[in-house]
């Protein structure tokens, strides 16, 4: 997925009760795809969105993060931190898979699946706004603010 695309129509609950079709959103959509629930740079990666989710509110945005993680592992996760961002399970990989986030990684010459850490900013009317790729956690949330801020 990139800049100019539309966004599939897939349904999307999030772990607030919402459901959002990502075609029509019907409000600027932050989608942030992140590998696991409560390891150390993804729950940064939360609570800095966390930190940030009364901006992103007043900008007019809703913001949902993304794993494969099933949702009792989400509650969990959301509670242990006191996140303020709604979450999303991919247990199947259709968002993933539609978004082309679940990519052969490599550690220590091991090669397997695993999802990228990447960002999708997507306009009220399902289009994609901007894409983050191979995200660095540090100043992430913000420089995602500033953009949703620039289109709202």
């Amino acid at each position: 997925m990139n800049e100019g695309d539309k966004a599939p129509a897939i349904d999307v609950t999030a772990s607030d009760g919402s459901t959002v079709n990502l075609a029509t959103p019907g409000q600027p959509l932050v989608l942030y795809f992140y590998p696991k629930d409560d390891t150390s740079g993804c729950t940064r990666e939360a609570q800095d969105f966390t930190a940030l989710a009364g901006d992103f509110a007043a900008a007019g945005a809703k913001v949902i993060g993304v794993s494969r993680d099933p949702m009792k592992k989400h509650d969990k996760f959301i509670e242990k931190y006191s996140l303020a961002v709604p979450l999303a399970s991919d247990e199947d990989g259709r968002i993933s898979d539609a978004f082309g986030t679940w990519v052969e990684k490599s550690m220590y010459g091991r090669k397997y699946m695993g999802m990228e850490r990447a960002t999708f900013l997507i306009g009220a009317d399902g289009t994609v706004v901007k894409a983050w790729r191979k995200v660095k956690v540090p100043g992430h949330a913000a420089e995602v603010l500033k953009a949703v801020q620039a289109v709202s």
